[in-house]
This record gives structure tokens, C-alpha cells and sequence, in this order.
């Protein structure tokens, strides 16, 4: 993708305003909560961090996708929770507080995993270097600009002017929602002549992520001895990916446009699943 005003501002200041969003809702408690139930935490983490890139590596070779395609979707699998999942949790009557200790902590990690992740996909799905790998220091800088910093604004302005956080939390998330919408329409339009056979191709692999890692999650929750809520939260936390955070690294930092169709597709299936895990929990809840 050449470079363009979409590329080199909007996407990085987009997700900036989406992760300061996120920064609103966070406190330094939630990262303390690893010693209130650290195997919660660590069954959450073990999902997010190891077995979402395991699980996606292997439905690519199951349904042998095109390398381009196939480096997307790993760029998803670097690429867990967000602010989003927190608000499925709560809705969906999960562990909130440990759906926004896991989200806090999967950020933190993803800024050293992403450049680890994505340049493994690169040398095995394009070892002919038709794309230049990512810089790592460089990587781990435009990360931590555009995530980690911006959290940690939200977090100080939460904690010294509350009144304040408050204030700005339902506006930023209706923001993060119009600027999601508008970084997906902009990917598709940007591929409008393979967006249909991206997505017959690209499709069948989203969804089969999206089920597994949600499965995955839950029940694997359940084996460690967690919670039903507990367990719901990991599921959630581990199906519902930062999907725009997917889509600017593959357009901002690879230029590449149609690595950013597997993240597209992916955050607006998430989106039914999510829906499914709502009713459940709340079926649940109500017997």
C-alpha cells in the first residue's frame, strides 16, 4: 500500500484514540488483581498470548490460505483483546474486572510479541521477501506510541481528574466505534475488486478462529478449575481481537492491503459470536 494520509495519520491516530478510550477505564488496581487470582490471569494470558497464534498457524495450513492472507491472519492472532472485549463482558455478565486486567496486560506484552509474530509469518508464508520484515526496535516504538502510551494518558487522567474520565468514556467509545467503522470501510474500498474472493477465501479461516478461540477459551478455563464467569471472560477475551490494531499494522507498518482483509473480516464476524456470548450469559444468569 502506498503511502497515504489514511496510512501515515489517520490509522495510527485512530487506534491512539481508541486505546486512549480504553485507558479511561483502567486504574493501576487492575494490574495488581494477578495476585488476587494470578491462575485466572495466567490461563487468560496463556490463551491470548500462545495458543490464539498456535491455533490460527494451524487453520492456515488446514485451509492452505494465500501467503498474503496467511500473514493477515497472524497479524490478527498478535493482536488480542482491546477495549471492545471488555464491553462484551460486561454485557455478556463475565468477570469485568478480569476481562480489563487481562486487556491491560495483553497490551503491555503485545508490543514485544506483534514484531516476533508477524516477521515468523513473513519468512515462512513469504520467504521469497516480497515484503520487508518488520523492524523490531522501530516496531516495538510505533507500538508503544500508538497503544501503550495513549492507555497510559487515559490512566492518568482517570486517576487525577475522575470526573473527567467520566466525562469523556461514553463520548471516546462512541468515537472508537465510528472510527472502526470508517477504518473498515476504507480497507474494503481500498481492495473493492478482491474483496469478494478475499473474502470467500479468507472467510471460512476468521470464522473457524473466532469459534476455536472462543471454545478454546472457555473451556479450557473450565479445566484449570475457573469460574463460569471466569471462564467466560478468558473466551471472550481470547475471541474478540483488536481487529483495527490488526489492520494498521498491516497497512501502516507492512503497506500491505490485503493483509489487512483477514483483521476486516474477522471484526465484523466477531461481532455475531459476541452477540451469541451476550445471550448466553445472560441465559445463564437468569436460570
Amino acid at each position: 500500500m502506498q503511502a497515504s494520509i489514511i496510512t501515515e495519520l489517520f490509522l495510527p491516530l485512530a487506534l491512539a484514540i481508541i486505546m486512549f478510550g480504553m485507558g479511561l477505564s483502567l486504574t493501576p488496581n487492575d494490574f495488581k488483581r494477578i495476585l488476587i487470582y494470578p491462575k485466572a490471569v495466567a490461563v487468560g494470558l496463556l490463551n491470548q498470548i500462545v495458543l490464539l497464534p498456535l491455533i490460527a498457524f494451524g487453520l492456515i495450513q488446514l485451509f492452505d490460505l494465500q501467503p498474503e492472507l496467511a500473514v493477515g491472519v497472524m497479524i490478527l492472532s498478535a493482536c488480542p483483546g482491546g477495549a471492545t472485549s471488555n464491553l462484551i463482558t460486561h454485557l455478556a455478565k463475565g468477570d469485568s474486572a478480569l476481562s480489563i486486567t487481562l486487556t491491560g496486560f495483553s497490551s503491555m506484552i503485545t508490543v514485544l510479541s506483534i514484531p516476533f509474530v508477524v516477521n515468523f509469518s513473513l519468512q515462512y508464508f513469504m520467504p521469497g521477501g516480497e515484503v520487508q520484515q518488520l523492524n523490531v526496535i522501530g516496531t516495538v516504538i510505533a507500538v508503544l506510541f500508538i497503544t501503550v502510551i495513549p492507555v497510559a494518558i487515559g490512566m492518568v487522567i482517570l486517576k487525577k481528574t475522575p470526573a473527567m474520565a467520566a466525562r469523556l468514556d461514553k463520548p471516546f467509545r462512541r468515537i472508537s466505534i465510528i472510527f472502526f467503522v470508517v477504518i473498515v470501510v476504507a480497507a474494503v474500498f481500498k481492495e473493492r475488486e478482491h474483496i469478494v474472493h478475499y473474502f470467500i477465501e479468507a472467510g471460512p479461516v476468521a470464522l473457524a478462529l473466532n469459534l476455536c478461540t472462543l471454545g478454546v477459551g472457555y473451556f479450557s478455563g473450565r479445566l484449570f478449575g475457573l469460574s463460569r464467569k471466569q471462564s467466560t471472560t478468558v473466551s471472550i477475551e481470547s475471541g474478540i481481537q483488536n481487529a483495527t490494531l490488526g489492520i494498521t499494522v498491516a497497512a501502516t507498518l507492512l503497506m500491505n492491503p490485503a493483509m489487512t482483509i483477514p483483521p476486516v473480516i474477522y471484526g465484523l464476524l466477531m461481532f455475531g459470536s459476541a452477540a451469541l456470548m451476550i445471550f448466553i450469559g445472560n441465559r445463564q444468569t437468569s436460570v
